[in-house]
């Protein structure tokens, strides 16, 4: 992976004006805040071609079928990324991936605003999951 990927995403979360919290240029990937947006922890991965964003959302409670039904239908309603679960299924996590190659900024921002807009619009029912059974 080009390392000016890695520096394009770095001006363009700079840009953007989120809190980079943490930086790890040898394993080419970013940690970012920002409360606005409902971003805490965010992580922003240049993958070979790829820019892996992944926001924990929640850790899982429960094996709920209505759970994972309303998470499906929630992600018809985003406009960028997904809620999704980690390899174990021990969280949903927000995830959207983006071409490294023709990348700009209003791709990456549109990302992070998807996020924000897709808490804002599910925070009562997400809240709810978050719970303990």
């Amino acid at each position: 992976m080009s390392n000016s990927y890695f520096e394009k995403v770095k001006g363009y979360l700079e840009d953007l004006e989120v809190d980079i919290a943490k930086e790890d240029a040898e394993r080419t990937l970013y940690v970012v805040n920002d409360a606005n947006r409902g971003v805490n922890h965010m992580v922003v991965d240049c993958e070979d071609e790829l820019l892996v964003i992944e926001q924990v959302i929640f850790p899982v409670k429960s094996d709920d079928a209505t759970m994972y039904k309303r998470l499906l239908q929630m992600n018809r309603e985003l406009v960028h990324g997904a809620f999704v679960m980690d390899e174990d299924g021990a969280h949903v996590i927000f995830r959207d991936t983006l071409q490294l190659a023709n990348l700009d900024l209003n791709e990456l921002e549109a990302s992070l605003n998807a996020l924000g807009l897709g808490l804002a619009m599910h925070a009562d029912e997400l809240v709810g999951f978050a719970k303990p059974a």
